[in-house]
């Protein structure tokens, strides 16, 4: 009877031990993956700025990292190239050629 239940015991502290490792194996992952995301993001809206400042002199744009389209009376629109896709658009101030975000947004596919 002893025996039954100290084998019973191991059974479980093993099984204890594989679930932790699972667990374990999937925290790793979640972490890393959340990392390589965030770091893609932070590209995307840095890509983003550069090309809101450097709305007025389109030459001056060192990379075409985003697609820019006018849409209306000094109104644009600007949208990141690479995943994850970033919106924004902009006004900019024809007088005094300062620019404000009107809106930004994640385009989701």
């Amino acid at each position: 009877m002893i025996l039954a239940w100290v084998i019973s015991i191991l059974l479980l502290c093993s099984a204890l031990v594989a679930h932790l490792e699972r667990l374990t194996a999937l925290r790793i992952i979640e972490v890393k993956t959340i990392e390589s995301k965030q770091t893609k993001f932070i590209a995307a809206e840095n890509a983003i700025a550069q090309c809101e400042s450097h709305i007025t002199n389109l030459d001056a744009l060192l990379s075409n990292a985003c697609y820019i389209q006018p849409v209306g009376k000094n109104i644009w629109r600007i949208t990141s190239k690479e995943k994850p896709i970033i919106e924004i658009h902009i006004h900019v101030d024809e007088k005094t050629g300062s620019i404000s975000r009107i809106n930004w947004r994640q385009i989701f596919e």
